[in-house]
């Protein structure tokens, strides 16, 4: 009788299976929680920079290019208009200060000047007649006066000789009150003749300052009048060089008009253009140096021009002591300014990785230097050769300081000799 065999349900093929499976899972498992997921680039190492980061003096400065320019440039402009008749120079010229340059010719000008002229010859006339009646009204009053005078006297007896006889009854009371009124009259004449000519002589005093007050505005404009025909002669305000003068014979000019330009040329400034970045940071006495024939030459800033064009804003900056003598005017010079002193940091050598992280992070080498891993890191300052690290980077490391932009999104370089 056949008996029935029970299958084993745990196999040693099927233990086996399963525990190489759980095996499967665990690496997987194991590998998605401590497994190292960065991804990695390889290269040759002469392919790279390699540089170290060192403890040292940090010397803040800026690389700037200066253009050598007269140390004074004074420019010529029509302070009155009108037509070029003569010309007495011409541009190219050494001039001298007080040196005639040019004359215009101003028609309208020189028949304003007329006018006013009449006008002061009017006006002096008219004074001299106002003063001329005030002598005449005071000969007229001294003259009246004295007639009166004679009159009040000549009735004053009559009348007093009257008083005394219409008392005793000498002559009639008519006769007497006659007399009397004849004096009264004189003497009421003289009073209102003397009224007359006081207000008279203040009325013609009054019209005196008004004209003497005319008299001298009109003056003054026609100085004014006199100094603008004298504007028409442009004279040299320096001496140096007339470097531009853009005339010519019969040719109109406008009041304000730019005619040209003298130099000085006994010494020379540098005009510098600095990006607008820079402009909190650029003040009147910072230093700059640069190398010509082999002698390094200091130069301080003197003026700063605030307006920002196309980005950048220029600067003047003059010779410390006294400019080279072989220097010209338009010479270029690659200008070194400082923005700060000397101090002590952690340095970090320019490259190409700047423009891939922005410093914000770096690829360091191990210890072994076999491969080179992404870190974080923080820089401050800068200048042409060095960055200045805050954070992340210690004396001695070594760093990848060329470009990153062949490795991608890479985190670890892996350097191959």
């Amino acid at each position: 009788m056949d008996r029935i065999i029970k299958k084993k349900k745990w196999t040693l093929n099927r233990i086996s299976g399963l525990s190489i499976g759980g095996v499967f899972f665990f690496l997987i498992i194991y590998w998605s929680i401590f497994g190292d997921r960065s991804t990695k680039y390889n290269i040759n190492i002469e392919k790279i920079t390699i540089s170290t980061v060192r403890k040292g003096l940090f010397h803040e400065y800026i690389p700037i290019i200066g253009t050598v320019i007269p140390i004074k440039t004074v420019y010529l402009d029509a302070i009155e208009g009108g037509r070029v008749d003569k010309m007495f120079v011409e541009a190219g010229n050494m001039v001298h200060e007080g040196e005639k340059l040019l004359q215009l010719d101003n028609t309208d000008l020189l028949l304003n000047i007329m006018y006013r002229e009449t006008e002061l010859y009017n006006l002096l006339n008219n004074l001299r007649n106002t003063r001329l009646v005030m002598e005449q009204n005071d000969l007229a009053l001294r003259k009246e006066t004295m007639e009166v005078d004679y009159q009040i006297k000549r009735t004053k007896r009559t009348y007093e000789k009257n008083t005394i006889m219409v008392n005793k009854g000498g002559i009639s009371r008519q006769e007497y009150n006659k007399s009397k009124d004849e004096y009264e009259y004189y003497l009421k004449r003289k009073e209102f003749a003397l009224e007359t000519h006081e207000q008279d002589s203040l009325f013609r005093q009054t019209q005196i300052e008004q004209l003497e007050s005319s008299l001298k505005r009109m003056h003054a404009n026609l100085d004014i009048a006199k100094t603008k025909l004298e504007h028409l002669t442009l004279k040299a305000p320096i001496t140096g060089h007339l470097t531009s003068f853009d005339v010519e014979i019969g040719e109109l000019k406008s009041q304000g008009e730019r005619l040209g330009q003298i130099d000085v040329l006994n010494d020379f400034k540098v005009r510098v253009s600095i990006d607008e970045h820079y402009i909190a940071r650029i003040d009147i006495g910072l230093r700059g140096e640069f190398d010509f024939s082999d002698t390094t030459y200091n130069l301080v800033v003197t003026k700063v021009y605030p307006e920002v064009r196309g980005g950048k804003f220029e600067v003047d900056m003059e010779f410390d002591i006294k400019a080279p003598q072989d220097i010209r005017r338009g010479q270029t010079f690659h200008i070194r300014l400082a923005l700060g002193g000397l101090s002590e940091a952690v340095l970090l050598p320019r490259g190409g990785f700047y423009q891939k992280t922005g410093g914000n992070w770096i690829f360091v080498l191990d210890a072994s230097e076999s491969f080179a891993a992404k870190r974080k890191i923080k820089l401050g300052r800068q200048n042409p050769l060095n960055f200045e690290v805050l954070e992340g980077l210690e004396n001695g490391e070594k760093v990848v300081t060329s470009t990153y932009d062949t490795f991608g999104d890479i985190d670890i370089l892996n350097l191959k000799k």
